[in-house]
């Protein structure tokens, strides 16, 4: 295995993950950012809106109240409290045409009345005036209430893009001085494994030539505890009664294995045959549970039929009952005061 290889892969998977993470963390704030830029947007389209509704409740409160329409003496509640003789004067709203008693410009005042109507129409004129003033200086602060917030909130997200991209410019800079020193410290220390690896090669050959490994001695297997015991790492094989140990030891761990076979299959054989009876039982239950509940369900279905028919004839009992017990001219009307 390529242990260097595959450490590179690892920092450089570890370098990718690291840049990924902020690159993730980056558009999580600007998405905070944008989620905050757009409340403030929401809250105050809702500020207007409910600025514009407050200002048109008031206009109707003030500039068009009930009392000021053509029709309101239709719907006056105080009508009879204000009832007068039939005429009092000219000018009296009664005198309608249908009551043939006042027509129209032939009443004594007229010059005074056209004389009120229109000073009352300049005066509401110059209120609207007024009041559109108002609105119109009203609207204007607000527009720049409205410019000043948001040229606030323009350099508050300028200063914080700013300071984004300085952390930003910061960290990129860390890393690449991190990733320089990586480097260096790998390249040295590959330097380093490549001549301690050199150096252990020209060892291992130097003693590799001049040991009795190449000899193939068989003594040198020999254990310095006996001769019945050998050193593994120099044994040369084993002779040939040994051999013939080993292929009887084998042959009888063959007969064995294939006797255990032979239980087991033995054994699984059982199994299956318990296995079919007891399902064969389960199915001879089931069927007999399903008899008795096609009888008890017949049973409440005959039960409930008889219930049925006695609640039916009841019920045709009482009813005729009820019709015998009332009169018709009673009977009509409380049936017509239960239908309203």
């Amino acid at each position: 295995v390529d242990k260097d290889a595959l450490d590179t892969q690892v920092k450089d998977r570890k370098i990718q993950e690291a840049a990924e993470k902020a690159r993730n963390e980056e558009l999580a704030n600007e998405m905070k950012q944008n989620d905050k830029i757009m409340c403030m947007l929401e809250e105050r389209q809702k500020n207007d809106i409910r600025n514009i509704n407050k200002a048109i409740s008031e206009f109707q409160k003030n500039f068009q109240k009930p009392e000021t329409r053509r029709e309101f003496d239709l719907s006056d509640p105080q009508a009879l409290k204000k009832d007068r003789p039939a005429r009092l004067s000219d000018n009296d709203p009664r005198c309608t045409v249908s009551g043939l008693q006042k027509f129209m410009g032939e009443d004594l005042n007229y010059d005074q009345r056209m004389k009120f109507q229109k000073e009352q129409l300049r005066e509401w004129s110059l209120q609207q005036q007024r009041d559109w003033k108002n609105a119109l200086a009203d609207q204007k602060f607000a527009d720049d209430l409205y410019d000043k917030s948001r040229i606030e909130l323009d350099q508050k997200t300028m200063e914080q893009q700013r300071k984004e991209e300085e952390s930003r410019r910061a960290v990129c800079a860390a890393t690449k001085d991190f990733n320089k020193t990586q480097a260096a410290e790998l390249a040295e220390r590959k330097k380093l494994e490549k001549y301690q690896k050199m150096k252990d090669d020209m060892d291992e050959i130097s003693s590799l030539l001049q040991g009795n490994l190449l000899s193939e001695n068989p003594e040198q297997a020999v254990s310095s505890f006996g001769r019945h015991r050998v050193i593994t790492d120099r044994w040369k094989g084993m002779n040939q009664d040994q051999l013939m140990a080993i292929r009887y030891s084998q042959q009888q761990q063959v007969l064995e294995k294939l006797r255990l076979k032979d239980e087991e299959r033995r054994r699984d054989a059982e199994w299956d045959r318990q296995s079919i009876q007891a399902a064969r039982a389960q199915l001879v239950l089931e069927r007999h549970q399903q008899r008795q509940n096609r009888e008890r369900r017949q049973v409440l279905d005959n039960i409930n039929a008889e219930l049925s028919q006695e609640q039916k004839s009841k019920n045709i009992y009482l009813k005729e009952e009820a019709y015998s017990n009332f009169p018709t001219g009673q009977y009509y009307a409380q049936f017509n005061t239960t239908s309203r």
